[in-house]
């Protein structure tokens, strides 16, 4: 809560951090100024790239009191505007599970290894990256709470696996290991609302804690307020959900 008498402050950089297999990979890091301790929070971009919205999410979740570190999937297709990148690693087919799964377990012993960070990590994404979210929740151990923002291909169709994606994270849902929270559309198709419903049946099968909100009148993306998809009142209340999630299940930020 903003008091106006409060002392505020933030460290915003991009630092280096090891990723899949010890590759070094870029990061961009968020935190607020003091002692803390601070909850963290690991935030990963969606298929348009490590772009500005990203560095913007990263210091929101600093100025409500976390830790942030936003990992550069991309890293390895090389450098310019992230819309080149991710237009690169489109044409790519994306990257590997894999891989994404080991830049993110970086990302999070990153944060485990602060001094200030309280030993309570959640990992936040939208699009492509709430389903590398996913993906990371189910088969890291060490996160405190997960939100997945309209991730795409979760559940997944048997034509629809690959190389690089040989497992749906549907089907890695036993293993999700911290309470989930779930923000979508209901004009999506990626994720539709009938695969939204199949995640929800997977996730009641096993016993696992999560919170799904439908909005209607959204479509996908509908948080980033630079695109025509923008739904404003969809999305200052999902903000409110997430933060409300988050003191819940990490804590009230120091």
């Amino acid at each position: 809560m903003v008091k106006t008498d409060m002392y505020e402050g933030m460290l915003a950089e991009t630092v280096m951090i090891p990723g899949h297999q010890g590759d070094y990979i870029n990061a961009y890091f968020a935190r607020p100024l003091g002692a803390g301790p601070f909850p963290g929070m690991v935030v990963i971009h969606h298929m348009p790239g490590w772009d500005e919205w990203y560095r913007e999410a990263t210091r929101k979740f600093a100025y409500h009191g976390y830790a942030a570190l936003s990992p550069n999937l991309y890293f390895r297709a090389g450098h310019g505007t992230p819309e080149d990148v991710a237009v690169k690693v489109r044409a790519e087919g994306g990257v590997a599970d894999d891989q994404a799964v080991g830049d993110m377990g970086g990302a999070l012993a990153y944060l485990q290894a602060l001094p200030y960070v309280n030993g309570k990590i959640g990992v936040f994404g939208t699009c492509s990256g709430g389903r590398h979210a996913y993906l990371a929740a189910c088969r890291l151990p060490g996160f405190t709470a997960v939100i997945d923002c309209w991730g795409g291909h979760v559940v997944m169709a048997p034509e629809e696996l690959s190389p690089k994606r040989p497992v749906a994270p549907l089907d890695y849902t036993a293993n999700l290991s911290c309470p989930l929270l779930g923000l979508f559309g209901a004009e999506d198709q990626h994720p539709s609302p009938e695969q939204v419903a199949r995640h929800e049946e997977e996730l009641q099968k096993h016993g696992k804690t999560y919170e799904f909100y439908m909005y209607p009148d959204a479509g996908h993306g509908f948080f980033y307020y630079h695109r025509p998809n923008y739904r404003q009142e969809q999305a200052v209340d999902g903000w409110q959900k997430i933060f409300a999630f988050l003191d819940q299940h990490l804590g009230s930020p120091a």
